[in-house]
C-alpha cells in the first residue's frame, strides 16, 4: 500500500483489513468516521474515505486512533472468522486518473490468489504473544561470585559498599543474561512446538531488573490456546526466576503477510 503525502487533498481511502464476505454492521472506524467497503475478486476491504495525510498529532490522540484502528480489525476478525490486518495509517492515494476505489480494487485482483491463501491459512487461527525474562536479582543472585560480593558487602563501610552494590548489580545482570543466551534455544524449541507458526518480537521497554529471553508471536488454531498456557506453566514452575508476559489471541497481525503496493 502507499501512503499518502501530508496535504494530498484528492480522496484517498484508508484500510484497516482485508477478509471475505461483509459484516452486517461495520459501525465506526477511527475517530468515529463511517467505514466503507471495497470488493472486488471475492475479497473486501474495509476502509474510510480519507482526505487528509497520514494521522500524527499528540502521542495520546496516536494511542487512541491506533486503539480504534484495532478495534475495527477486531470486529471483522470476530464476524469473518479469518482477517489480514494492516497497520496504522495505511493509506491508498487517488488521483484525477485513477480513484483509490479503482486502485485498491485493481490491487486485490492482482493479488486475490496470495490474499485468498493466506486468508484460507489463517481462519480459526489466532495470535499469541509470549515474552520470557528473568528476574536479574533472583537468578543472578544465584552465582557464586554474587553470593560472595554480598558476604563482603556486609563487612565493608558504607562508602565502599556503595561501589560494591553497583558492582554487584553488574555482576548480577552478567550472570542473568548468560543464562538468558543458554535457556533460548530450549524455550524456542518448546514454545514453537506448541504453534504452527512462529515469528520472533522485540520488546522495546523491558521491566526494570528483568532481563529479556525469549519474545514470540505464534500463530495457534482458537481452540488449541490452552496448550501454550499450559507449556508456560511448565516453564514457571522449572524456573521460578521466570517473568512470563502472555497476550492475546487477537488478530494475527504478525502472520498478515501483506504484499506492498509499488
Amino acid at each position: 500500500m502507499t501512503a499518502t503525502t501530508e496535504g494530498t487533498t484528492t480522496e484517498g481511502l484508508y484500510v484497516y483489513a482485508i477478509g471475505r464476505g461483509e459484516p452486517d454492521d461495520l459501525g465506526a472506524g477511527v475517530d468515529g468516521v463511517p467505514l466503507d467497503r471495497v470488493t472486488a475478486h471475492g475479497l473486501t476491504a474495509v476502509v474510510h474515505r480519507h482526505t487528509s495525510g497520514p494521522f500524527a498529532g499528540p502521542d495520546d490522540d496516536v494511542r487512541r486512533r491506533v486503539v480504534e484502528h484495532s478495534d475495527v480489525v477486531d470486529r471483522v476478525w470476530q464476524a469473518t472468522g479469518s482477517v489480514l490486518p494492516m497497520s496504522f495509517n495505511v493509506i491508498v492515494a487517488g488521483s484525477d486518473d485513477e480513484p483509490a476505489g479503482t486502485r485498491l480494487a485493481s490491487w486485490l485482483g492482482q493479488h486475490a490468489d496470495r490474499l485468498g491463501a493466506r486468508l484460507d491459512r489463517l481462519t480459526g487461527r489466532g495470535e499469541l504473544q509470549v515474552e520470557i525474562g528473568l528476574d536479574q536479582h533472583e537468578a543472578g543472585g544465584r552465582d557464586p561470585r554474587a553470593e560472595a560480593l554480598r558476604v563482603e558487602l556486609a563487612e565493608r563501610p558504607a562508602g565502599v559498599r556503595r561501589l560494591l552494590t553497583k558492582r554487584l548489580e553488574q555482576l548480577e545482570r552478567d550472570a542473568t543474561a548468560a543464562l538468558a543466551d543458554e535457556l533460548y534455544p530450549d524455550l524456542r524449541r518448546r514454545l514453537a512446538a506448541t504453534a504452527e507458526e512462529v515469528t520472533e518480537t522485540r520488546r522495546t521497554h523491558p521491566e526494570p531488573g528483568v532481563v529479556p529471553v525469549i519474545g514470540l508471536a505464534l500463530l495457534v488454531p482458537l481452540d488449541d490456546v490452552d496448550r501454550v498456557g499450559r507449556e508456560l506453566a511448565r516453564v514457571r514452575d522449572e524456573h521460578p526466576a521466570a517473568r512470563i508476559r502472555y497476550v492475546g489471541p487477537w488478530p494475527p497481525y504478525s502472520f498478515a503477510e501483506v504484499p506492498a503496493t509499488a
